[in-house]
């Protein structure tokens, strides 16, 4: 069974940086595209980024390019998402998530996804 487990989130000033970490275990992680998305309250799931299943790809929602780093480490299996330069509306739950198929590309499309992680809190205030 699939697991994915978010670490890394917490509440950091405007201008701050923090590192989103996401394991998973139960998968031929290698195989697999990643993404991360994020959800604020009152708003629904949107992109944040995704990198292909060997990392030689990504793709960045408009909001975060410039500022936000898609990463993975196939041998620990862990993708990785460092923010930088967060801003107030940044504040949201980033989930992880893992595709249905292996060998695809990094997709922003949700329903791409089958695997998502339980979340973790990321809030940007003075």
């Amino acid at each position: 069974q699939v697991q994915l487990v978010e670490s890394g989130g917490g509440l950091v000033q405007p201008g701050g940086s923090l590192r989103l970490s996401c394991v998973a275990s139960g998968t031929i992680f290698a195989m697999n595209a990643m993404g991360w998305f994020r959800q604020a309250p009152g708003k629904e799931r949107e992109f944040v980024a995704a990198i292909n299943w060997r990392g030689s790809s990504t793709d960045y929602a408009d909001s975060v390019k410039g500022r936000f780093t898609i990463s993975r480490d196939n041998a620990k299996n862990t993708v990785y998402l460092q923010m930088n330069s967060l801003k107030p509306e940044d504040t949201a739950v980033y989930y992880c998530g893992q595709t249905r198929s292996p060998w695809t590309i990094a997709t922003r499309i949700a329903h791409a996804y089958a695997y998502w992680g339980q979340g973790t809190q990321v809030t940007v205030s003075s």
